[in-house]
């Protein structure tokens, strides 16, 4: 009986040694994910790529593991009153469009055998930009890289709107006009701009967005914190269950890689939320920024050693990946387990 299932799900179909690796490095990325709110999941498609995975399949793969970690998230987000389903539902069309745009490009790209190598350029882009500024931002002072685990238990009102959001909202009057969370009014064709963009990246590169749509949804639109991260995840639910249904339909999600990495976020998830509780996020984010950085370095040493037909150089990037998301989960659970230790020692000595 047991044989069947595994054997329907494809899992049967993997090494014990692959199976051991996907549900560890789930086990890592879910630790990533409770704890930054996004974060890791970027890193599953690059890493499938550079196990020779078809394009196809590393991006519906990895869209399909997104969609069933932002489920979980979502739902307790929901509990804290932090999701503006108004906006969802607006960024639900852009995305969707973005989404079938982004997949199609895949597709198109696999067909004149250029999908996985224009993917992996894209990664390099992708993560380094964003990592360098998350990187500049926490060695300066300035925030980002993370989620402020703080913001959830301030008003909505009393969030300050980026200046760039509000050149936004007073440039672009095109109606219709819409006002969301925290008495925040913008056309609905920004969000919808927004929406498309990110939506276009989850199809292209098969991963949430949630790294890129948080920060546009706070800068662009204008969307408190708590509010952007939970209607972020939100999202990614639709855009996530919807890219893995179209790269499914084209035989491009492997369950046989999606069940282990979930069954391995879904305890690391857990670990990730309850060191929220702990460690101090300021002191994390210039991990995460380097996180970003060796993952974009990781993806360009496999692309090069893919191109010159180096396996020494593959598995070097390989490794890189896999350790860059590692290393912060460490960090992350050192952190903890130090801050408990002095939360500890100052309740003893006060007892004293």
């Amino acid at each position: 009986m047991v044989s069947s299932v595994l054997g329907g799900l494809g899992l049967l179909e993997s090494s014990p040694e692959m199976l051991a690796l996907f549900v560890g490095f789930g086990l890592v990325v879910g630790i990533l994910f409770g704890f930054f709110g996004m974060g890791g999941s970027f890193l599953v498609t690059p890493a499938l790529l550079m196990l020779e995975y078809p394009a196809p399949v590393a991006v519906g793969s990895g869209m399909a593991f997104v969609f069933g970690t932002a489920v979980i998230a979502t739902l307790k987000h929901h509990d804290l009153g932090q999701v503006d389903y108004k906006l969802g539902v607006i960024m639900i069309t852009g995305t969707t469009i973005g989404i079938e745009a982004g997949r199609a490009s895949v597709y198109y790209l696999e067909s004149l055998g250029l999908a996985g190598g224009i993917i992996s350029v894209a990664y390099v882009v992708l993560l380094g930009g964003v990592g360098a500024m998350v990187t500049r931002d926490a060695m300066t002072g300035d925030g980002g890289g993370g989620i402020d685990h703080e913001a959830t238990d301030t008003d909505l009102s009393e969030y300050e709107i980026p200046d760039i959001a509000k050149t936004i909202q007073q440039t672009v009057r095109i109606p219709p006009m819409v006002t969301l969370r925290g008495d925040v009014r913008v056309s609905v064709w920004v969000i919808t701009t927004v929406a498309f963009a990110t939506g276009l990246l989850s199809g292209f590169l098969g991963v949430g967005g949630g790294f890129i749509r948080m920060p546009a949804m706070i800068y662009a639109i204008g969307v408190p914190v708590p509010v952007a991260v939970g209607t972020d995840l939100f999202e990614i639910v639709f855009s996530g269950g919807l890219g893995s249904y179209l790269y499914g339909q084209g035989g491009g999600v492997d369950l046989g890689i999606v069940v282990p990495l979930l069954f391995g976020s879904a305890l690391g998830a857990r670990v990730g939320s309850a060191a929220t509780a702990v460690v101090d996020a300021d002191g994390i984010k210039i991990y995460f920024g380097g996180m970003l950085l060796a993952g974009a370095t990781a993806v360009g040493i496999g692309e090069v050693g893919s191109y010159l037909g180096s396996p020494v150089l593959e598995m070097v990037g390989l490794v890189m990946v896999i350790g860059a998301a590692v290393v912060v989960a460490l960090a992350i659970l050192y952190s903890s387990v130090v801050s408990l230790r002095t939360t500890r020692d100052g309740s003893a000595t006060v007892a004293d």
